[in-house]
């Protein structure tokens, strides 16, 4: 693996002054660590402390649609207003109604005016979001929130897809009726370099953070964070508030956390059979390469099947996502009940 916590674009950075009130997005593929470096911040201080993911970019907007529209916008607050988001915002039922109508015209307006209202409430100076579907919005976010700063978490996609197959969040493509540690490992393919493109669009305010140097190394990666989000990240002060996963850890393993041997780094190593390890290192070996990652079988032992089946899987969810963006599907698939956020 590269030793190298943080990874930036050249660009024009950020007016003096700007970037240290600058919002934060940390974002990556689910069951990669940003629950953890999300916080991390939060017990650092001098942000929101916002104990739910937004769900601003992938569910809300596409549901309500054009938020210039009046009706869509009482809309949203309805539904919004009914939700543990809310609840677990702290904010008066009725305060950012006016604001909301007068002043919201998109899904970043919206998560913008909360997030403030709740920065005034606590005494805090700035805000940061960690949905991790987000990753997959970055040219909207760009777009209405001009001065976001993302913190992109990449963590070993073996490790990853071991822990999002247990759980069953991705689903293989319809006609495969097994397949789960396959489908999550494209996912993560998918997903991290769909994150890696959008970012180079944000230049410098764009940065990629390696779970692994989070875990083995936290005092350099956060003195290295902090200088990029312009905020101190005082280890110490993180490990002795300890918000949520930093005290206690978000895992799936629960028997290790139970047991006392917990270790998220790695696990692939003995979790894997050697058929897994081959299956997964075939499909997405090029990316956990060109991460620093590497492969643990030779080249010659992966299944000569990789392009096929990583094209189909990323045509299928580049397509799902594509729905949900752009065609009035998008707003079928989010109308479920909000209670489940």
């Amino acid at each position: 693996m590269q030793d190298v916590p943080i990874v930036r674009e050249s660009k024009p950075p950020l007016q003096p002054g700007t970037r240290s009130k600058a919002p934060v997005f940390v974002l990556g593929c689910p069951r990669s660590g940003t629950t953890l470096l999300y916080h991390m911040l939060l017990s650092a201080g001098n942000f929101v402390i916002y104990r739910a993911e937004s769900q601003v970019f992938n569910l809300l907007e596409p549901r309500f649609g054009d938020l210039r529209v009046p009706r869509n916008k009482c809309k949203l607050l309805d539904a919004w207003r009914s939700s543990p988001l809310f609840a677990k915002s702290g904010l008066d039922a009725h305060q950012l109604d006016a604001e909301v109508i007068t002043k919201c015209t998109n899904g970043g307006d919206f998560l913008r005016i909360m997030m403030e209202a709740m920065a005034r409430q606590q005494g805090v100076e700035r805000w940061a979001d960690c949905t991790p579907d987000h990753l997959l919005y970055l040219d909207r976010i760009k777009e209405t929130i001009p001065d976001a700063l993302v913190l992109h978490v990449i963590r070993d996609g073996r490790d990853v897809a071991l822990s999002m197959s247990k759980q069953g969040w991705i689903r293989p493509i319809p006609y495969r009726k097994s397949g789960n540690l396959e489908a999550a490992a494209l996912y993560w393919d998918w997903s991290v370099n769909k994150g890696r493109e959008g970012g180079k669009r944000f230049g410098s305010h764009y940065a990629e953070i390696h779970f692994e140097d989070l875990i083995s190394n936290p005092k350099t990666t956060l003195a290295n964070i902090g200088r990029f989000i312009e905020q101190e990240l005082d280890y110490d002060r993180i490990q002795r508030v300890g918000i949520g996963s930093v005290s206690q850890p978000n895992s799936s393993f629960k028997t290790e956390l139970q047991a006392g041997n917990f270790s998220p780094v790695g696990r692939w190593k003995t979790a894997l059979s050697g058929v897994e390890l081959a299956k997964v290192e075939t499909l997405v070996g090029e990316t956990l390469e060109q991460l620093g990652y590497g492969c643990a079988l030779p080249e010659a032992k992966r299944r000569n099947q990789r392009t096929l089946t990583r094209s189909l899987y990323h045509a299928y969810f580049g397509a799902k996502l594509f729905l949900k963006k752009k065609t009035p599907l998008g707003a079928l698939w989010t109308t479920r009940d909000l209670s489940w956020v």
